[in-house]
């Protein structure tokens, strides 16, 4: 079976079948992708070679795509769900450097994925901009003291994350440490317009009529908080790098809920300046850009000036190659809910994704976040599946 999609490479898919047990030892699934009818050699681990998933978004020759899972510390592992019992504030889990070492670790020690994850959340900066708030079981994210003028916008202090979360530095280094560059250590923040919008909103929201309202009726105000969030952010992006990222993602989860013309001033600009920003000090770090739903805005996304580009699973892969073009890198973008399939339905999507994804600066992932529920056996089969490809 062999395809051809845009100006990517043709290849083929064998798929022999495997086990589908949860296996904690290195992966046996024997998945081949054969490139000119010969099939690479399996991967040898080196400690000390760079994680394949920064090999990836450098355009290097790689075996295989890497893999990992957006929120795959948490949620859906029984090991996190101990610690939740024993611990069921959200913010003293992600704000306790020891929580947060053993939180990220559970989905590297049993799967091993190709990229290990801060667990952490976007509205951690919160706190340390005078913006206090909670997260609660069963609500979400609420803000005590929403914004919505002028003289609250001042009251918003800039970000200073040596000092308002060394934890975060401290669980970086320490990941770091751990996972001794057998995978790349990611840290993400929240892009400017999205913490704004829970900022504005008091937590999450469904229609976002309070955000709109005030970027369109005063866009100075708004354009102000933007600006606070945006080198808060920056700030945010260069300690989580110093302490041990080796890739950060950028979430902008509600920009999706702007026009294309809105989203290029409320945005955009935003966005290219924290990249822009971040490049001058740390270049070789990878930006990834995550933004759910984005199908209509996606030619813009890579004007952000970010290395990777994350597409939600609402787009096929096959166009969003082709939408974005060949100087970005491309993470995803299987249904989450496709890990409630059978383990071939499963398989087929990956197979799918890869194949329409080509060879080249492809991270494996979901379109959006690992969902509550998901079987820990399927995400052993997605893994096993994802790691015996090979190009």
């Amino acid at each position: 079976m062999s395809c051809s999609y845009a100006s990517f490479s043709v290849f083929s898919l064998s798929i022999v079948p495997k086990s589908t047990s949860i296996s904690r030892s290195r992966s046996n699934a024997n998945i081949h992708c054969a490139v000119g009818g010969t099939v690479a050699k399996p991967e040898v681990t080196n400690a000390a070679a760079e994680p394949l998933l920064l090999n990836a978004v450098r355009g290097q020759a790689i075996e295989r795509p890497p893999v990992w899972l957006m929120r795959q510390a948490g949620r859906y592992m029984k090991s996190y769900q101990i610690i939740c019992e024993k611990y069921p504030s959200f913010r003293e889990r992600s704000e306790n450097v020891d929580l947060v070492v053993e939180i990220s670790l559970q989905p590297w020690k049993v799967f091993r994925p190709d990229g290990v994850i801060l667990f952490s959340d976007i509205l951690t900066p919160l706190a340390g901009m005078n913006i206090p708030f909670d997260i609660v079981k069963g609500k979400g994210p609420i803000i005590f003291n929403p914004l919505g003028t002028a003289a609250d916008v001042d009251q918003v202090r800039e970000f200073i994350p040596e000092e308002s979360v060394p934890y975060v530095g401290e669980a970086l280094t320490i990941l770091r440490k751990e996972v001794n560059n057998e995978a790349a250590v990611l840290g993400f923040v929240g892009a400017p317009f999205t913490l704004a919008s829970y900022v504005v909103e008091g937590g999450s929201s469904k229609n976002f009529t309070k955000i709109k309202r005030l970027a369109f009726s005063q866009p100075k105000i708004l354009h102000a908080l933007l600006l606070k969030f945006t080198t808060s952010m920056v700030n945010y992006i260069k300690y989580q790098a110093d302490k041990g990222a080796q890739a950060v993602q950028i979430f902008d989860s509600w920009a999706t809920e702007l026009s294309p013309v809105d989203f290029e001033e409320f945005s955009l600009p935003y966005l290219k300046q924290i990249v822009d920003s971040v490049k001058q000090t740390h270049l070789n770090l990878p930006l990834i850009l995550y933004a759910s739903g984005s199908g209509g805005l996606l030619e813009r996304l890579p004007l952000t000036g970010v290395d990777v580009v994350s597409l939600d699973w609402t787009v096929d892969m096959a166009d969003g190659r082709r939408r974005l073009g060949p100087d970005v890198a491309v993470q995803g973008n299987v249904d989450p809910a496709a890990l409630f399939g059978s383990k071939e339905f499963i398989t087929n999507r990956i197979y799918d994704t890869v194949q329409k994804a080509g060879k080249s600066r492809h991270i494996l992932n979901l379109g959006h976040g690992i969902k509550v529920g998901t079987p820990e056996e399927n995400v052993a089969h997605f893994f096993e599946v994802a790691k015996g490809i090979r190009y």
